[in-house]
Protein backbone atom coordinates (compact mmCIF):
# COMPACT_ATOMS: atom_id res chain seq x y z
CA UNK A 1 0.00 0.00 0.00
CA UNK A 2 1.50 3.42 -0.97
CA UNK A 3 1.37 5.71 1.79
CA UNK A 4 1.57 9.78 0.54
CA UNK A 5 4.75 11.92 2.35
CA UNK A 6 2.15 14.01 4.53
CA UNK A 7 2.33 15.57 7.57
CA UNK A 8 -1.17 15.06 8.87
CA UNK A 9 -3.61 12.74 7.86
CA UNK A 10 -5.19 15.72 5.60
CA UNK A 11 -2.66 17.90 4.00
CA UNK A 12 -3.51 21.19 3.03
CA UNK A 13 -2.93 24.49 1.59
CA UNK A 14 0.31 26.27 2.60
CA UNK A 15 -0.44 30.03 2.35
CA UNK A 16 -3.36 32.55 2.86
CA UNK A 17 -3.31 33.38 -1.26
CA UNK A 18 -4.25 29.00 -1.68
CA UNK A 19 -7.01 29.76 1.08
CA UNK A 20 -8.52 32.74 -0.38
CA UNK A 21 -8.48 30.84 -3.78
CA UNK A 22 -9.90 27.91 -2.09
CA UNK A 23 -12.98 29.52 -1.26
CA UNK A 24 -13.76 31.60 -4.56
CA UNK A 25 -13.78 28.19 -5.98
CA UNK A 26 -15.93 26.53 -3.30
CA UNK A 27 -18.59 29.66 -4.28
CA UNK A 28 -17.82 29.51 -8.17
CA UNK A 29 -18.38 25.37 -8.25
CA UNK A 30 -21.03 25.26 -6.01
CA UNK A 31 -23.05 27.89 -7.99
CA UNK A 32 -22.42 26.22 -11.35
CA UNK A 33 -22.62 22.50 -10.63
CA UNK A 34 -25.51 22.27 -8.31
CA UNK A 35 -28.02 21.55 -10.48
CA UNK A 36 -26.24 18.82 -12.66
CA UNK A 37 -23.97 16.83 -10.32
CA UNK A 38 -25.99 14.02 -10.45
CA UNK A 39 -26.18 13.56 -14.00
CA UNK A 40 -22.68 14.87 -14.27
CA UNK A 41 -21.92 11.27 -12.24
CA UNK A 42 -23.72 9.58 -14.48
CA UNK A 43 -21.88 10.65 -17.76
CA UNK A 44 -18.34 9.90 -15.46
CA UNK A 45 -19.45 6.28 -14.62
CA UNK A 46 -19.74 5.66 -18.01
CA UNK A 47 -16.83 7.44 -19.47
CA UNK A 48 -14.97 5.41 -16.80
CA UNK A 49 -16.46 2.32 -17.84
CA UNK A 50 -16.43 2.53 -21.51
CA UNK A 51 -13.75 4.46 -22.22
CA UNK A 52 -10.89 5.28 -19.67
CA UNK A 53 -10.67 1.95 -18.56
CA UNK A 54 -8.95 1.06 -21.96
CA UNK A 55 -6.11 3.20 -20.47
CA UNK A 56 -5.88 2.59 -16.82
CA UNK A 57 -5.36 -0.89 -15.16
CA UNK A 58 -7.13 -2.56 -12.06
CA UNK A 59 -3.73 -2.60 -10.45
CA UNK A 60 -2.64 0.83 -11.02
CA UNK A 61 -2.31 3.71 -8.66
CA UNK A 62 -4.17 6.46 -9.84
CA UNK A 63 -4.03 10.55 -8.88
CA UNK A 64 -6.81 12.37 -10.10
CA UNK A 65 -5.39 16.16 -10.30
CA UNK A 66 -7.87 18.97 -9.96
CA UNK A 67 -10.59 16.18 -8.76
CA UNK A 68 -13.68 18.35 -8.91
CA UNK A 69 -16.59 16.31 -6.88
CA UNK A 70 -14.44 13.09 -7.35
CA UNK A 71 -16.78 11.82 -10.57
CA UNK A 72 -13.82 9.90 -11.84
CA UNK A 73 -11.77 9.11 -9.32
CA UNK A 74 -14.76 7.80 -7.20
CA UNK A 75 -15.99 5.54 -10.77
CA UNK A 76 -12.40 4.39 -11.81
CA UNK A 77 -11.60 0.81 -10.85
CA UNK A 78 -7.75 0.53 -10.09
CA UNK A 79 -5.74 -0.67 -6.76
CA UNK A 80 -5.18 2.93 -5.15
CA UNK A 81 -6.68 6.45 -5.48
CA UNK A 82 -5.68 9.29 -4.91
CA UNK A 83 -7.49 12.94 -5.01
CA UNK A 84 -5.88 16.51 -5.48
CA UNK A 85 -7.71 19.88 -5.54
CA UNK A 86 -7.58 23.35 -3.51
CA UNK A 87 -11.56 23.33 -2.86
CA UNK A 88 -12.25 22.47 0.42
CA UNK A 89 -15.25 21.01 -0.84
CA UNK A 90 -13.78 18.31 -3.27
CA UNK A 91 -13.17 15.67 -0.28
CA UNK A 92 -16.90 16.11 0.75
CA UNK A 93 -17.79 14.34 -2.45
CA UNK A 94 -14.72 11.24 -2.40
CA UNK A 95 -15.08 8.00 -1.42
CA UNK A 96 -13.96 6.77 1.40
CA UNK A 97 -10.88 4.86 0.53
CA UNK A 98 -9.66 7.67 -1.51
CA UNK A 99 -7.02 9.77 -0.39
CA UNK A 100 -7.43 13.04 -0.92
CA UNK A 101 -4.66 16.10 -0.65
CA UNK A 102 -5.67 19.56 -0.25
CA UNK A 103 -3.27 21.67 -2.31
CA UNK A 104 -1.84 23.77 -4.55
CA UNK A 105 -0.66 21.51 -7.50
CA UNK A 106 2.00 23.71 -8.57
CA UNK A 107 3.91 23.00 -5.18
CA UNK A 108 5.65 20.28 -4.10
CA UNK A 109 2.92 17.45 -4.04
CA UNK A 110 2.90 15.06 -0.82
CA UNK A 111 3.92 12.20 -2.94
CA UNK A 112 6.70 9.80 -3.25
CA UNK A 113 8.68 9.98 -6.51
CA UNK A 114 8.00 7.25 -9.44
CA UNK A 115 5.11 5.60 -7.05
CA UNK A 116 2.03 6.46 -9.06
CA UNK A 117 0.87 4.87 -12.24
CA UNK A 118 -1.65 7.24 -13.67
CA UNK A 119 -2.58 10.78 -13.47
CA UNK A 120 -5.75 12.23 -14.71
CA UNK A 121 -6.78 15.67 -15.48
CA UNK A 122 -10.42 16.65 -16.77
CA UNK A 123 -10.93 19.92 -17.56
CA UNK A 124 -8.70 21.59 -15.07
CA UNK A 125 -5.19 23.13 -16.57
CA UNK A 126 -7.24 25.92 -18.24
CA UNK A 127 -8.31 26.81 -14.79
CA UNK A 128 -4.27 27.26 -13.67
CA UNK A 129 -3.31 31.08 -12.96
CA UNK A 130 -0.65 31.23 -15.32
CA UNK A 131 1.98 28.95 -17.46
CA UNK A 132 4.41 28.47 -15.22
CA UNK A 133 1.96 26.76 -12.70
CA UNK A 134 0.92 24.24 -15.31
CA UNK A 135 5.17 24.07 -15.93
CA UNK A 136 5.60 23.21 -12.06
CA UNK A 137 2.21 21.19 -12.03
CA UNK A 138 3.52 19.02 -15.01
CA UNK A 139 6.86 18.32 -13.70
CA UNK A 140 5.46 17.55 -9.89
CA UNK A 141 3.66 14.87 -12.10
CA UNK A 142 6.66 13.33 -13.57
CA UNK A 143 8.34 13.47 -10.88
CA UNK A 144 5.52 11.32 -8.77
CA UNK A 145 4.97 9.00 -11.88
CA UNK A 146 6.90 5.70 -12.28
CA UNK A 147 8.66 5.61 -15.76
CA UNK A 148 6.18 4.17 -18.31
CA UNK A 149 3.32 5.88 -16.29
CA UNK A 150 0.82 7.93 -17.64
CA UNK A 151 -0.77 11.06 -18.22
CA UNK A 152 -4.01 11.19 -19.06
CA UNK A 153 -5.19 15.05 -19.51
CA UNK A 154 -8.75 16.40 -21.63
CA UNK A 155 -9.76 19.99 -21.65
CA UNK A 156 -11.83 22.52 -23.64
CA UNK A 157 -9.69 23.22 -26.78
CA UNK A 158 -9.42 26.95 -27.95
CA UNK A 159 -8.92 26.12 -31.68
CA UNK A 160 -12.41 25.19 -32.29
CA UNK A 161 -13.89 27.64 -29.29
CA UNK A 162 -13.02 30.82 -30.00
CA UNK A 163 -14.88 33.15 -27.84
CA UNK A 164 -16.90 30.88 -25.28
CA UNK A 165 -13.68 29.57 -24.22
CA UNK A 166 -13.82 32.70 -21.76
CA UNK A 167 -17.42 32.14 -20.72
CA UNK A 168 -16.36 31.06 -17.17
CA UNK A 169 -14.55 32.94 -15.06
CA UNK A 170 -11.74 31.11 -13.71
CA UNK A 171 -10.71 29.89 -17.25
CA UNK A 172 -6.86 31.75 -17.35
CA UNK A 173 -4.72 29.40 -19.76
CA UNK A 174 -5.51 29.03 -23.51
CA UNK A 175 -4.72 25.76 -24.37
CA UNK A 176 -4.65 23.54 -27.82
CA UNK A 177 -3.94 19.86 -27.77
CA UNK A 178 -0.66 20.91 -29.70
CA UNK A 179 0.27 23.51 -26.82
CA UNK A 180 -0.61 21.16 -24.07
CA UNK A 181 1.74 18.67 -26.08
CA UNK A 182 4.57 20.90 -26.48
CA UNK A 183 4.30 21.15 -22.89
CA UNK A 184 4.35 18.08 -21.79
CA UNK A 185 7.28 16.67 -23.82
CA UNK A 186 9.39 19.56 -22.25
CA UNK A 187 8.31 17.46 -19.43
CA UNK A 188 9.85 14.34 -20.23
CA UNK A 189 6.46 12.54 -22.05
CA UNK A 190 6.08 10.90 -25.17
CA UNK A 191 2.80 11.09 -26.62
CA UNK A 192 0.80 7.49 -27.02
CA UNK A 193 -2.36 8.74 -28.33
CA UNK A 194 -3.64 12.85 -29.35
CA UNK A 195 -7.18 13.69 -29.99
CA UNK A 196 -7.97 17.23 -31.05
CA UNK A 197 -11.58 16.47 -30.76
CA UNK A 198 -12.93 14.50 -28.01
CA UNK A 199 -16.28 15.41 -25.83
CA UNK A 200 -18.33 18.02 -26.24
CA UNK A 201 -17.49 21.69 -24.54
CA UNK A 202 -19.51 21.58 -21.34
CA UNK A 203 -22.05 20.17 -19.53
CA UNK A 204 -22.89 23.69 -18.05
CA UNK A 205 -26.30 25.20 -19.20
CA UNK A 206 -26.79 22.61 -21.31
CA UNK A 207 -29.57 20.07 -21.27
CA UNK A 208 -29.39 16.61 -20.33
CA UNK A 209 -29.27 13.79 -23.00
CA UNK A 210 -29.98 10.17 -22.68
CA UNK A 211 -27.26 8.10 -21.11
CA UNK A 212 -27.04 6.14 -24.20
CA UNK A 213 -26.62 8.61 -26.94
CA UNK A 214 -23.13 8.64 -24.57
CA UNK A 215 -22.67 5.23 -25.09
CA UNK A 216 -23.34 5.36 -28.79
CA UNK A 217 -21.03 8.68 -29.12
CA UNK A 218 -18.21 6.60 -27.46
CA UNK A 219 -18.36 3.64 -29.67
CA UNK A 220 -18.26 5.81 -32.91
CA UNK A 221 -15.60 7.88 -32.61
CA UNK A 222 -15.71 9.34 -36.52
CA UNK A 223 -18.73 11.29 -34.42
CA UNK A 224 -16.04 13.35 -32.24
CA UNK A 225 -15.21 15.12 -35.15
CA UNK A 226 -18.52 16.77 -35.71
CA UNK A 227 -19.37 17.20 -31.59
CA UNK A 228 -15.97 17.43 -30.16
CA UNK A 229 -14.62 20.58 -28.44
CA UNK A 230 -12.24 19.05 -25.64
CA UNK A 231 -8.73 17.74 -26.49
CA UNK A 232 -7.49 14.02 -25.13
CA UNK A 233 -4.06 13.76 -24.60
CA UNK A 234 -2.28 10.37 -23.31
CA UNK A 235 1.33 10.61 -22.96
CA UNK A 236 4.11 8.26 -20.74
CA UNK A 237 6.49 9.34 -18.94
CA UNK A 238 10.04 8.69 -20.44
CA UNK A 239 13.51 8.88 -18.48
CA UNK A 240 14.46 12.01 -20.27
CA UNK A 241 13.46 15.86 -20.65
CA UNK A 242 13.28 17.52 -23.87
CA UNK A 243 16.25 20.16 -24.21
CA UNK A 244 17.02 22.23 -26.65
CA UNK A 245 18.87 19.62 -28.31
CA UNK A 246 16.76 17.14 -27.93
CA UNK A 247 13.67 18.34 -29.50
CA UNK A 248 10.29 16.67 -29.62
CA UNK A 249 9.61 14.97 -32.87
CA UNK A 250 6.31 15.86 -34.44
CA UNK A 251 3.26 13.63 -33.55
CA UNK A 252 0.66 12.71 -35.65
CA UNK A 253 -2.90 13.74 -34.43
CA UNK A 254 -5.94 11.62 -34.39
CA UNK A 255 -8.79 13.02 -36.73
CA UNK A 256 -11.20 10.85 -36.33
Amino acid sequence: MIQPQIANERSAPSDCQALNTSRELQGIYQQRFASTRGYRDRIWKILTADFFSHYISEEDIVLDLGSGYGEFINHIRCRQKFAMDINPDAQKALHPQIHFLHQDCSAPWKVRDGCLDVVFSSNFFEHLPSKQSLSATLAEASRCLRPGGKLIAMGPNIRFLGGRYWHFWDHHIPLTHLSLLEITQLHGFKPVKVFDRFLPYTLVNTRSYPLLFLKIYLRFPFLFRFFGKQFLLVAQRTNVMQTENNSARPFAVNRV
